[in-house]
């Protein structure tokens, strides 16, 4: 029997119905309360006509997604009938029969396929050069392993219950498309996955420049620049008219029974607080934290008084509405222009000098990383949407693969507080630091040394011991009672510090880019 090697992928399947094998595993583990409301969301498709989907409102859990989403959940709930017709009843809420726990899981497993095929197009995507003649050295399949095997995507979408394999499998198969030069088919796919969950709205900057600046200007002039006499206007028609179908596609039913306004109420919520429940680790959880120090200190100096102060300042701990005490409170406006503010630099970047679709995705990856620090109630989970396309990179480049480390450790690690349960402690340690050790040992094989300096990888190993503390030390405390949001708050303020840091590093290297580029044209 042949040896599989680089050439032949026939590790490839093997790698894939692996990790799929592993999802099968965890069907019966915990799930949030996701999987009630994607129940929810195949009942409200299944049972009401489509004018009704957008104003339905007996569960909390309203259809919040865009309407290619909510097409997605009807195909669904046709297969889920044959499972437990009851599943698919508005009224059965927080329904979880065993047919109904084993079709939802198994519908992330089976639409994962996407994700899947998308890895291979990806790795096919990858420059070669720096691998070795082993296939396990190689670059490529490095990266079919850190995407294929991912921890976080692994227990957001196999415990605590979600579609993003799917979803980012799109992603993926769009970027994969622009690195072989196939622009058109990229679009099309970014314009189908902002049409099933807006989030990616925040990377949209990267792919609208680059198109912009990449297909319809066909030339540059000698140092680099845009040559404006390049323009095609026919191009530009193509990409505008795949963006117009898609929407008209999605959007045009709502449009025409009046209900747009309703539809964008219930995309855009404000209404919610700065943070999630849980802060992500990001910018805003750093400002949450100087403020609660700032009002702690101003009782403790009788500068405040604690009557007037709001109660979760004090004693609530993590909650949605939080409301700051001392310092200004944050809008949706400010975060709005903090976030265009923090990836513009990287956008003109690839607009003055593209440097082709590995520019693009270095842009892409900013964007991501940019709208999680400064975004308004950013979900911890959105850190993969800035993880998974980096992935890419990292495999690449030296420089890159030390602040994948980084970033990925940090924004896994964060993940933990999704699964509190105590069956899943062990599942969840076990999985991220097989995770762990693969990167950073595949890694260290390909570019051959050591990726991180002193300073980062004690900060790392400072994540065992906030672990040891917030599942060891402090339940057995007395402060658990008085203060059990203190380990969140720790987990939230210590993981924002790395992925902060990895924004920054990320930044400078762009930065260094230009710099590099310019010097060239003296």
């Amino acid at each position: 029997m042949a040896t599989p090697t680089a050439d032949n992928w026939s590790w490839f399947p093997a790698l894939a119905l692996g990790v799929s094998f592993l999802k099968c595993i965890l069907i019966n583990a915990y799930h949030s309360t996701d999987f009630e409301v994607h129940r929810n969301w195949l009942a409200i498709t299944y049972s009401f006509p489509v004018s009704k989907w957008y104003h339905e409102n007996t569960s909390e859990w309203t259809l919040d997604y865009p309407p290619l989403f909510a097409w997605f959940e009807y195909g669904l709930s046709h297969v889920a009938q044959h499972f437990d017709k009851e599943m698919l009843v508005v009224q059965n809420l927080i329904y979880t029969s065993p047919a109904t726990v084993l079709f939802q899981r198994l519908s992330v497993i089976v639409t994962d396929v996407v994700f899947i095929y998308a890895v291979k197009e990806c790795c096919r995507s990858v420059r070669e050069e720096k691998g070795s003649k082993d296939l396990l050295g190689h670059p490529f399949f490095i990266l079919a392993a850190l995407l294929l095997w991912n921890f976080g995507l692994l227990i957001v979408d196999h415990i605590h219950f979600q579609y993003n394999g799917f979803l980012f499998g799109i992603l993926l198969l769009s970027v994969a498309r622009h690195l072989q030069g196939r622009h058109l088919e990229g679009a099309l796919l970014f314009a189908i996955l902002l049409n099933l969950k807006h989030i990616y709205l925040y990377i949209a900057p990267a792919y609208g420049i680059f198109l912009l600046r990449s297909y319809c200007f066909t030339e540059d002039n000698t140092d680099g620049s845009v040559r404006w006499s390049s323009f095609s206007p026919v191009r530009l028609v193509a990409l505008g008219s795949i963006v117009i179908s898609v929407c008209a596609l999605s959007f045009g039913p709502f449009i025409a029974m009046g209900q747009l306004p309703q539809v964008l109420s219930r995309l855009f919520p404000f209404k919610r607080g700065l943070c999630h429940a849980y802060w992500a680790p990001n910018v805003w959880a750093l400002y949450n934290m100087v403020d609660k120090a700032l009002s702690v200190l101003g009782v403790r100096l009788k500068l405040l008084d604690v009557a007037k102060l709001p109660k979760a300042s004090m004693t609530g701990g993590l909650v949605q509405e939080f409301q700051h005490s001392v310092l200004p409170s944050i809008s949706p406006s400010i975060t709005l222009i903090c976030t265009l503010l923090s990836i513009m630099p990287a956008v003109l970047s690839i607009w003055r000098r593209p440097r082709g679709a590995r520019g693009f995705l270095r842009c892409l990856v900013v964007c991501a990383l940019g709208s999680f620090m400064f975004g308004w109630h950013v979900h911890e989970k959105a850190i993969l949407m800035a993880i998974l396309p980096f992935s890419v990179l990292a495999v690449e480049s030296r420089e890159d693969a030390g602040i994948f480390l980084m970033l990925t450790t940090t924004g896994h690690y964060s993940l933990f507080p999704l699964l509190f349960t105590a069956a899943e402690l062990p599942i969840k340690v076990l999985l991220m630091l097989l995770f762990t050790l693969y990167s950073f040992t595949s890694l260290k094989k390909l570019f051959r040394g050591s990726l991180l300096n002193p300073l980062e990888a004690t900060y790392l190993l400072g994540l065992v011991a906030v672990e040891i503390l917030c599942e060891v030390v402090y339940p057995l405390s007395p402060w658990q009672h008085t203060l059990p949001f203190v380990p969140l708050l720790v987990t939230s303020v210590y993981c924002s510090l790395g992925v902060s840091y990895s924004f920054i590093r990320l930044y400078l290297s762009l930065l260094r880019q230009d710099g590099t580029d310019k010097h060239k044209q003296l």
